[in-house]
């Protein structure tokens, strides 16, 4: 299992916006839709907060332990954009060693 490691920076952004830790980490973790951020060589997440759609940029170290940078309320249609510019890339497992 994938430790999460929460940064005060998030954890800042989650109250702001008030967000449920308990609900972000579902996301992280079980989320299907993931992709690779070219731009910022980040890996990001993106899932549902109760009706809200939420982008989460992460990194994850080489003993597994991942840490979400910040989030983001996103609509399908700014996704879907992205995946259109240079700057995304869609992966099935963007977690997975490279071969």
């Amino acid at each position: 299992m994938v430790n999460i490691a929460w940064t005060d920076y998030l954890e800042y952004r989650t109250k702001l916006r008030e967000f449920d830790l308990g609900m972000i980490e579902e996301i992280i973790r079980y989320s299907n839709e993931r992709y690779f951020d070219t731009s910022t060589n980040r890996k990001v997440v993106v899932g549902k907060h109760d009706k809200t759609l939420v982008l989460i940029p992460y990194d994850i170290s080489e003993n597994n332990i991942m840490t979400p940078i910040t989030i983001h309320a996103t609509t399908r249609q700014q996704i879907n954009y992205r995946l259109w510019l240079p700057r995304s890339s869609v992966g099935a497992n963007p977690d997975a060693p490279a071969s």
